[in-house]
C-alpha cells in the first residue's frame, strides 16, 4: 500500500465496557448519542466489532502491543508476572517521527513510564498486584460482588477521572498539538460507561424510562451453558433484586449520554483548533456489557452483549454515511494508527487498518478469546459471516446464525457441522485452543502461586489521577 503524500494524526477517545447496542448509531432510539451518530452518519460506522477480549487489562495489553490476548499472555486483571518484552504502539511510532500521547487509564502489561510513549498524561495504571481473584478451578464467588447491584444512581460528581483526563487532552490539543512539527496519536481513554453506574442528576431525572428489565433473562437455553451459570455464581447476580436491575440499566444509559457529552467536546475542539480536516477520529470501546441478558453482568462472556464494541471513525480518511459489514477487532484501530500517519507498522501486528477494510467480506473474520475470572477454562470465538463459533474447553461449544439469531438463543453446533467445523478450522489458523488453554493455566497458576506466597492483597484499580 503507498503512502499518502501527507500523514494525518488520530485522535482516539476509548472508553470502558460499552455495549455498542446501547447507542443510537447501532439502533437504540431511546438513548441520546448524537455525536457518536454524526460520526455515523459523516463517517464510517463499523457494524461488527469486537473486542481482543471480554476483560480490561486483558483487552487493553492486546491493544498496546498490537497481538493476540495468548501471545501477550495477559490472561486476567493480575499484572503479576507479566512480561514487558513487547512494544507498545505508543513506542513504534515515537521511533518513526510520530508524537504519540497517552492520556487517561492504560492497564497495560507493562507500567506506563515503561511503555515509550512520546507523552503520558494523567497515566491511569493498575495497582500491582491487581486482581487477585483469578482461580480459574475452582471458580467461586468473588468477595463482595453482590454488593455492586447498589451501586448505581445520581450524584454530584460522578465522574471526576474522566473530566480530568478529557480536560487534559483539550488542553493539549489546544497548546501542545499546534506546535508539533510532525503528526500525532493521540490515544484519550475514560472509564465510563464501566461500573459503579453513577450518574450526574440532570442525566439520571432524563433516563427515568430506561428503568426497565432485561428483554431475555435465566429461562433461555443460553443462559443454562455451564460458562453463563459460572459467571452468575461468580458474580452473585442471581441474588441481584428486581429494583437494582432497573437501576442499574437506568444508570448505564446516564453513563454512555455522558461519554457521548465527552465524545462532543473532543470533536468541538478539533474544530475550532483546525485540526478536524488533518485528523482522523476515533471512537471505541475495551468490550462490552451484559448489562442482565441472560442473568449475567458486566463482560468476562465472550457472548455479544459482551464481546462486540462500537468502532465509529470520522474525518479525511472515512467516508460519509459508510457501514462496514466486514468483521474488525480493535486491534484494527490500533493498526489504523499506523496506516493514517504513514508510519511502518509492526511486522507482527495483528490488526487490519480500517480504512482497509472491505464492505462486505464474508470470507474474513474476527477472533476474541478469553481465559479470565468467572470461568473455569478458555473459550474462543470466531465470528465469519454471519456465523458465530464460541469453542470452549471442557464444556459444550456454541455456534449462532446472528443474521438469524442475534440475541444468541438457538445453538445449532450439532445441526450445523459443517459450518462449525469451517469455523473451528479458521480458530486454528489463528492458534491451537487447547494448547493455548494449556499455557494460560500454566501461567495463571504461577501468578496464584505467587500471590500466595508473597501474600499480596486484592487491589482496586487506581485512578492514579493527579494535576
Amino acid at each position: 500500500m503507498s503512502s499518502r503524500r501527507s500523514p494525518r494524526n488520530v485522535a482516539l477517545l476509548l472508553s470502558d465496557e460499552h455495549n455498542p447496542f446501547y447507542s443510537s448509531p447501532y439502533g437504540d432510539s431511546r438513548i441520546d448519542t448524537p455525536h457518536m451518530q454524526r460520526m455515523a452518519d459523516q463517517g464510517t460506522l463499523f457494524e461488527n466489532a469486537y473486542c481482543p477480549s471480554p476483560l480490561c487489562l486483558p483487552c487493553r495489553a492486546a491493544f498496546t502491543a498490537g497481538r493476540h490476548v495468548h501471545q501477550v499472555q495477559a490472561y486476567n486483571n493480575s499484572n503479576v508476572n507479566l512480561s514487558d518484552r513487547f512494544e507498545s504502539w505508543g513506542a513504534a511510532l515515537d521511533s518513526q517521527n510520530v508524537h504519540s500521547v497517552m492520556v487517561g487509564k492504560v492497564d497495560a502489561f507493562a507500567h506506563s513510564s515503561k511503555l515509550g510513549f512520546s507523552e503520558t498524561i494523567v497515566p491511569g495504571d493498575r495497582n500491582f498486584p491487581g486482581d487477585t481473584n483469578i482461580s480459574r478451578r475452582p471458580m467461586k464467588p468473588r468477595p463482595g460482588a453482590a454488593d455492586r447491584s447498589s451501586e448505581y444512581g445520581p450524584r454530584d460528581d460522578p465522574h471526576p477521572h474522566d473530566d480530568c483526563v478529557v480536560d487534559r487532552a483539550i488542553q493539549w490539543l489546544e497548546t501542545r498539538a499546534p506546535t508539533l512539527d510532525k503528526p500525532f496519536v493521540l490515544a484519550i481513554n475514560i472509564l465510563a460507561p464501566h461500573f459503579p453506574h453513577y450518574c450526574r442528576p440532570e442525566l439520571w431525572e432524563k433516563y427515568k424510562d430506561a428503568e426497565d428489565l432485561p428483554l431475555r433473562g435465566t429461562d433461555q437455553a443460553s443462559a443454562q451453558h455451564p460458562r453463563a451459570i459460572e459467571s452468575r455464581l461468580h458474580f452473585q447476580t442471581d441474588s441481584f433484586p428486581e429494583s437494582d436491575v432497573k437501576g442499574l440499566r437506568r444508570g448505564y444509559y446516564a453513563c454512555i449520554d455522558y461519554v457521548d457529552q465527552q465524545l462532543g467536546r473532543i470533536m468541538e475542539t478539533l474544530n475550532r483548533m483546525g485540526l478536524d480536516d488533518s485528523t482522523n477520529l476515533i471512537y471505541a470501546s475495551d468490550h462490552g456489557e451484559m448489562l442482565g441478558q441472560f442473568g449475567m453482568w458486566w463482560k468476562c462472556s465472550l457472548y455479544e452483549h459482551s464481546a462486540r464494541i462500537p468502532i465509529l471513525a470520522l474525518g479525511p480518511d472515512f467516508q460519509g454515511g459508510k457501514r462496514i459489514k466486514t468483521p474488525a477487532n480493535l486491534l484494527d484501530v490500533q493498526a489504523e494508527f499506523f496506516r493514517s500517519t504513514n508510519a511502518a507498522m509492526p511486522a507482527d501486528g495483528a490488526g487490519v487498518p480500517l480504512q482497509d477494510l472491505p464492505e462486505d467480506d464474508s470470507s474474513a473474520v474476527a477472533f476474541s478469546e478469553y481465559h479470565g475470572h468467572a470461568a473455569s477454562d478458555s473459550a474462543f470465538m470466531i465470528r465469519q459471516g454471519p456465523w458465530k463459533l464460541i469453542y470452549h474447553i471442557n464444556a459444550p461449544h456454541q455456534l449462532f446464525n446472528l443474521d438469524e439469531d442475534p440475541e444468541e438463543l438457538e445453538n445449532r453446533f450439532e445441526s450445523e457441522g459443517s459450518i462449525a467445523a469451517k469455523l473451528e478450522g479458521e480458530l486454528r489458523k489463528i492458534c491451537d485452543p487447547e494448547r493455548e488453554s494449556e499455557r494460560a493455566d500454566a501461567f495463571v497458576a504461577a501468578q496464584w502461586d505467587a500471590i500466595q506466597r508473597d501474600n499480596l492483597p486484592f487491589e482496586i484499580y487506581n485512578q492514579n489521577i493527579s494535576d
